[in-house]
């Protein structure tokens, strides 16, 4: 017996008409349980990743006319979601009442995070004016932000960000459609 790896599985089986993408990503993601890289969806329907982005635009459209949405999660990964428009009714259907209260220093951070990110502990410390370790540890445990690296500098203090689950609370496609960052607040453009 030998501990080779199996032979990956040649995709595409077969190549997906153009005309027929949009759909055949739409059925390949409402079964997907969670975020699917568009490469992956590609190699799966037998087109390039930038012909796989153009389908994916055509199921949004189409997307919306039903109740759901395509979720951007970061540069390269999607997913199906509802809209944000129907959560209420969603909540209500699965008896799920919105229990979840962010206090006022767990928006500010948290605001600050999805903002500045890949941001450390010390420089929300430093924008807030007070220590945030404890609001940290709460939007960490509530899963909206998740550390996404370390900064090369003394101590390598850890760098926060955003997660699909911040996404899915603000009931946002991607970060693209946050609002500008409100005064106050430079976005990392303005550092100098």
């Amino acid at each position: 017996m030998t501990d080779s790896p199996i032979p990956a599985l040649q995709l595409p089986l077969e190549q997906v008409a153009e005309e027929e993408r949009a759909a055949a990503l739409g059925a390949l993601l409402f079964v997907a349980s969670d975020p699917v890289p568009v490469a992956v969806l590609a190699q799966h329907i037998g087109c390039t990743p930038a012909e796989a982005r153009a389908a994916l635009e055509e199921l949004a459209a189409r997307l919306d006319a039903v109740g759901l949405m395509v979720q951007w999660c970061g540069e390269d990964q999607v997913q199906v979601v509802s809209s944000p428009r129907y959560a209420r009714q969603v909540q209500r259907f699965l008896g799920l009442e919105r229990t979840v209260r962010l206090s006022q220093a767990a928006l500010e951070t948290l605001a600050i995070v999805a903002y500045r990110q890949p941001i450390t502990r010390g420089e929300i410390d430093t924008i807030r004016g007070v220590d945030s370790s404890g609001v940290l540890q709460t939007l960490l445990a509530r899963g909206l932000i998740e550390p996404v690296g370390r900064l090369t500098a003394p101590g390598n203090p850890i760098q926060y960000g955003t997660t699909t689950e911040f996404l899915r609370f603000f009931g946002l496609g991607s970060l693209d459609e946050l609002p500008p960052p409100p005064g106050g607040l430079p976005g990392p453009e303005d550092e100098g």
